[in-house]
């Protein structure tokens, strides 16, 4: 019975981040200004990291949470270098 609820669940949140993400992509390619496009492609390596781990639970394997984890921490770096860029125009000083 448990693994049928799990099975659902993990089901349902795949297809809901999806959609999340499709909406998130949307916006970076039509957002009006660069900063609706960088707090998008923030909202997309967010679901992209939930996403692997709602596979890494689906599955079992711990090498999801581990990609997870790297999109994460590139994601960041990635999300405070393009705004620094956007308020000095250099990201190195």
């Amino acid at each position: 019975m448990s693994a049928i609820i799990l099975f659902m669940a993990v089901s349902v949140t795949k297809l809901i981040l999806a959609i999340a993400m499709a909406v998130a992509s949307v916006r970076i390619f039509i957002g009006p200004r660069a900063q609706d496009r960088i707090v998008a492609l923030d909202a997309v390596y967010v679901i992209a990291m939930l996403l692997l781990v709602t596979f890494g639970i689906g599955s079992g394997r711990t090498i999801y949470f581990e990609a997870a984890l790297v999109i994460g921490m590139l994601g960041f770096v990635a999300t405070v270098a393009l705004a620094k860029f956007l308020m000095r125009g250099e990201v190195i000083e």
